[in-house]
């Protein structure tokens, strides 16, 4: 009873303190003075620096000679970052690399204007699935996405176009879980683009395409090096998929599919825990692959199936688990479910072959020409029908993250591939809002620091939930 008795008393000398914060934080406000609001509505807003990253198409809101443009995500290299800062009447958007330039509108139109300018204050509200709307204080007109890149974007009505990641620039993260306890999509995997391409285990193109391969080492030297994920094209030859660049035609002694597969296979019996997983870029019918599959001797027993565990619904299962069943191989095609119900094929997941459109998303694989500048924005591969954000609570697509050029040369190679980690961290995880899962990359074996070292970095972390 005597530590209630006191608070009567105090109560009195508490409530103008109150009024006088309160009439404080107003007359700050009046002046147009960026200020910290308190209260559940304002702290749902970030105080740093995003993207704003459309819900729909993942493309990002650009500053763009004074409008703002729906461009690919592209790092800090193109104007789009803003910082949320809370004025009188809700927030200015403010730009992170121009001074004293804000998100603003001009009738219909999103522009660029002096902060504090009229059309430069929005109300930032949280929506549903981590997304925001950004609109006109005191109207039902919001910040609209525009569907295509480079494309406007404007001032509209409400919709599915109206909702935006507030997207951080710099995700926080906490450390790896434990090794029994982490899931499939927190880990990143060494991965080799046209591992079949090498000019050791046999020929993979005619001339000229021969003189530039993708890597310099066997698929066996590369499972022994640590890769872990393998890109392949698959083409019908003889009733057989075999293992060629742009086409067949004209190699002699391409490698056959069963026999890199049969190399994969061989290598999980003999190394209990480790995973594997093949990108298949797949000019073959079902028929063709299904007998190619057929021939590699265990495959049956390492091979994965997420369609029979309901990975779609319920999220990716612990690493653990899957080294104790023995499951280490995924197998994607590039081919489309209606692709091959349109031609009469049996779908290719009967036989246990997954289409990668389903369960995983892609950034464009090429970043330009064998030699000169590269070009590192990062979105998606199938556009915006498949952005790289593409995702929920329950399941997140693994993100395959292309890093190689148009054709192979080695000094370019090196080159990009110490860079792998500065573009995997600052333009990529922040374009598709997760971590690559798959680095994929020409002559892993070049580059300081080396891919592998740049995997093993990204798997000592996960993004912090919730940011």
């Amino acid at each position: 009873m005597s530590q209630t008795r006191p608070r009567p008393r105090r109560r009195p000398r508490s409530r103008p303190r109150v009024r006088a914060r309160a009439l404080c934080a107003v007359a700050v406000l009046a002046l147009g003075v960026p200020v910290a609001v308190s209260g559940p509505a304002a702290a749902a807003v970030p105080t740093y620096a995003v993207y704003l990253q459309n819900s729909v198409t993942g493309l990002n809101a650009a500053a763009s000679g004074g409008t703002v443009a729906a461009h690919n995500p592209k790092g800090n290299e193109d104007h789009q970052q803003w910082t949320p800062v809370a004025v009188t009447g809700g927030h200015q958007l403010r730009s992170t690399d121009q001074s004293g330039i804000c998100l603003g509108r001009g009738g219909t139109s999103a522009v660029t204007a002096t902060c504090g300018a009229d059309g430069t204050t929005w109300t930032v509200t949280e929506a549903a699935n981590s997304t925001y709307t950004i609109g006109v204080p005191g109207t039902s007109q919001y910040l609209t996405g525009a569907s295509s890149d480079a494309a406007l974007v404007q001032v509209g009505s409400n919709g599915s176009y109206a909702r935006w990641h507030l997207t951080p620039v710099s995700y926080a993260t906490s450390p790896m879980p434990s090794a029994d306890t982490r899931t499939l999509d927190q880990v990143s995997f060494l991965t080799s683009h046209n591992a079949y391409a090498n000019g050791a285990d046999g020929n993979f193109a005619s001339f000229p395409v021969s003189l530039f391969p993708n890597q310099a080492r066997g698929v066996g030297r590369q499972l022994t090096d640590g890769v872990r994920g393998f890109m392949l094209d698959a083409y019908a030859v003889s009733g057989q998929a075999m293992l060629c660049h742009n086409s067949c035609d004209g190699v002699s002694n391409p490698v056959p599919l069963a026999t890199d597969l049969q190399r994969m296979v061989t290598f999980l019996k003999a190394n209990p825990g480790q995973f594997v997983t093949v990108f298949l870029e797949d000019y073959t019918s079902s028929e063709v692959l299904k007998s190619s599959l057929a021939s590699v001797s265990g495959l049956s027993d390492v091979l994965y199936r997420p369609d029979q565990e309901g990975v779609a619904t319920s999220g990716w299962p612990r690493m653990a688990d899957l080294a104790a069943r023995g499951k280490q191989l995924l197998i994607f095609s590039d081919r489309t479910r209606a692709s091959d119900t349109s031609a009469g094929y049996v779908t290719r997941d009967t036989f246990g072959v997954m289409y990668q459109r389903e369960w995983t998303v892609e950034n464009y694989w090429s970043m330009g020409g064998g030699l000169g500048g590269s070009d590192w924005s990062c979105y998606s591969r199938w556009g915006t029908a498949r952005p790289l954000t593409t995702g929920s609570a329950a399941f997140h697509p693994l993100f395959v993250m292309n890093h190689f050029r148009d054709y192979t040369m080695s000094g370019t190679a090196e080159t990009d591939n110490a860079k792998l980690g500065n573009r995997a961290q600052n333009f990529c995880t922040p374009a598709a809002r997760k971590k690559p899962n798959y680095l994929a990359v020409d002559r892993y074996e070049l580059g300081s620091p080396s891919p592998l070292t740049t995997v093993g970095n990204l798997n000592t972390y996960v993004l912090t939930a919730g940011q």
